[in-house]
């Protein structure tokens, strides 16, 4: 389900360019990117059956895509929950602030790319789901 994202989330269509010998995305900085990137990560290598994230952001931004296979990402604003499941290499997926993210159902080949705001702080996760829709909530 991907009608109702939460505030902060939207899906961003990315342009592919290819031809018979394969296909390239391009992601360039503010006219694809609703922020400024600082960091630029990727996760893969996931095993079967686990889940990942677990926490949301007090104040970062983030794009996330699914360069390849596929995963389902829980989104919690506070008051709802809803899926989505990242596919194409050719959408993004923006994660504001104070969003509570779960990823799970990942495929053997899946690899995902995340570009942020700012710097790995420590200091801005909510790792408790509890503290999170205390502050979601107030």
């Amino acid at each position: 389900m991907t009608d109702a994202l939460p505030k902060g989330c939207r899906l961003i269509p990315l342009a592919s360019r290819g031809d018979e010998r394969g296909s390239l995305v391009a992601i360039e900085g503010t006219s694809d990117v609703p922020f400024d990137i600082a960091r630029v990560y990727y996760v893969f290598g996931t095993t079967a059956g686990v889940t990942r994230g677990r926490h949301a952001h007090r104040a970062l931004n983030q794009l996330a895509v699914a360069v390849a296979g596929s995963c389902t990402m829980l989104l919690d604003d506070g008051a709802s929950r809803v899926e989505v499941r990242l596919d194409d290499p050719e959408t993004g997926l923006t994660l504001g602030p104070m969003i509570w993210r779960e990823m799970s159902d990942f495929s053997p080949d899946f690899v995902l790319l995340v570009l942020a705001d700012a710097a790995y702080d420590e200091a801005d996760y909510i790792r408790d789901y509890a503290q999170f829709l205390a502050l979601a909530r107030a």
